[in-house]
């Protein structure tokens, strides 16, 4: 097993929150919440009425969780792969058909891990209420992680926490299939010959291209994943499930709605995933060229 890629992973995936965190809670309140009509408008109104926290709102469990998903995610995709080489008995590398197949894998391995953190981060995003509002404005529901953690648990039971967990699936197996793909493909186009991987400039485009593809592919997923997760947690229930979730928000929204936020997550993909891989591919090859390691160098950057 390549025990070094969950470690990578790990801190690539921590490294990738820290970046994106402030356009995803964005993207999160533009998905959910019908006051916000862009990015702008939406950004101005955040800034002006909660300060600079309103953008990190739940920021805390996300590092943590996300940690854990993306070395899921890594060390999944990685380990699938070595088991497809040797399951053809050795011999050649893998096939983009065997990347394809690893990263989905990989995607739908981590949302055990992520459904919890995710309703809470998303929670914790459109919460709008400022702590420093007047004494006659609302007050937020949830103080903090745990506390939202623990509500949801106490009002909606344990698989609160896993609301929104089918089109979080549907969401992320597609998406790191494409994600992982895309980087492979691209990452090969730009290797000279005579090297094994692209230098730090490829790596940077290919991770930057690749999170911007997989989220062109996972867009319309997110948006049923914030309704469901949300709906709720304010006022009565509007929907009866995952396809009464779809059909209500083609009737009243239309189409279009599952690709408004598609903008932002792209703007936020491509910074992201290029820290992600970067952060990924270094350290991964700093630990497999250390003398105790059985694996052979990943990167020879030159």
């Amino acid at each position: 097993m390549h025990i070094v890629d969950f470690v990578s992973g790990s801190l690539a995936g921590a490294c990738g929150v820290a970046v994106g965190y402030p356009l995803d809670t964005l993207k999160v309140r533009i998905q959910t919440q019908k006051q916000f009509t862009g990015i702008w408008q939406c950004a101005v109104a955040t800034f002006s009425k909660e300060g600079v926290h309103g953008f990190f709102k739940g920021m805390s469990l996300p590092v943590t969780t996300i940690s854990m998903t993306s070395s899921v995610v890594f060390g999944t995709y990685r380990n699938c792969l070595q088991c497809l080489i040797q399951a053809r008995g050795g011999g050649c590398g893998n096939t983009k058909l065997d990347v394809f197949l690893a990263g989905m894998a990989g995607g739908i391995a981590q949302i055990s891990v992520m459904s919890p953190g995710d309703i809470v981060k998303v929670r914790l995003q459109c919460q709008t209420e400022s702590k420093r509002g007047r004494t006659n404005m609302p007050k937020p529901k949830y103080h903090g992680p745990v506390h939202c953690l623990l509500r949801i648990i106490k009002e909606e039971g344990f698989m609160g926490l896993y609301r929104g967990s089918l089109p979080l699936m549907l969401r992320d197996g597609p998406s790191y299939a494409t994600y992982f793909l895309t980087y492979t493909t691209i990452c090969e186009y730009l290797t000279d010959s005579g090297k094994k991987r692209p230098d730090l400039s490829g790596v940077m485009l290919a991770g930057g291209i690749a999170g911007m593809a997989g989220w062109t592919i996972g867009t319309p997923m997110d948006v049923i994943k914030a309704r469901l997760q949300m709906d709720g947690a304010r006022e009565t229930k509007q929907y009866k499930g995952f396809y009464h979730c779809i059909t209500e928000t083609v009737r009243v929204e239309g189409v279009g709605v599952f690709f408004r936020s598609l903008g932002i997550n792209c703007l936020r993909a491509f910074p992201v995933n290029m820290v992600v891989f970067v952060t990924y591919e270094v350290l991964t090859g700093y630990l497999q060229a250390r003398p105790d390691s059985t694996d052979p160098p990943r990167l020879g950057f030159e």
